[in-house]
């Protein structure tokens, strides 16, 4: 298990500022946290090291790229032994549409984001979750409306 990382107020609003613009230079948010340049890159620099901060990404709207078919599909397996298991989280994993997986405590198993060109292509991603080995279940809520999203 890792050690939790102390977190005070200025590591923080560090913390809340690039959550809002990963961009943002040293010196800009140095300000913004009403810190001089050297130790706020020191701050940020530790709260790298300590895996706080684990990337810097870009955000990238999914009908730009031509994968504007988002679906939610919950994953129940059959399955009993480790190897099996291990095979379907590795094949998963490498499907370039699913772009969130999880597996749960429970019911269902897994959840996963697919992010998709049209209902034909998530149609062809349902039928290669179908055809694993451990898949007993799967069900498919296509996304109407984001309301909310953390990315």
């Amino acid at each position: 298990m890792r050690n939790q990382y102390r977190l005070d107020a200025i590591d923080r609003e560090i913390l809340f500022h690039l959550q809002q613009d990963g961009r943002l230079s040293n010196v800009e948010l140095a300000r913004r946290v009403r810190l001089t340049p050297p130790p706020c890159l020191r701050r940020v620099r530790r709260l790298e090291e300590a895996g706080v901060i684990t990337g810097y990404r870009a955000t990238v709207d999914p009908v730009a790229t031509g994968q504007g078919f988002e679906v939610m599909v919950s994953v129940e397996i059959t399955v009993t032994d480790l190897a099996t298991l291990q095979d379907f989280e590795a094949t998963v994993a490498g499907f370039e549409e699913v772009v969130e997986f999880r597996r749960f405590f429970g019911r269902p198993d897994y959840f996963l984001r697919v992010l998709v060109a049209d209902q034909a292509a998530y149609e062809e991603h349902h039928m290669k979750l179908l055809g694993l080995p451990a898949v007993s279940r799967v069900v498919s809520h296509q996304t109407m409306k984001r309301i909310k999203t953390r990315d």
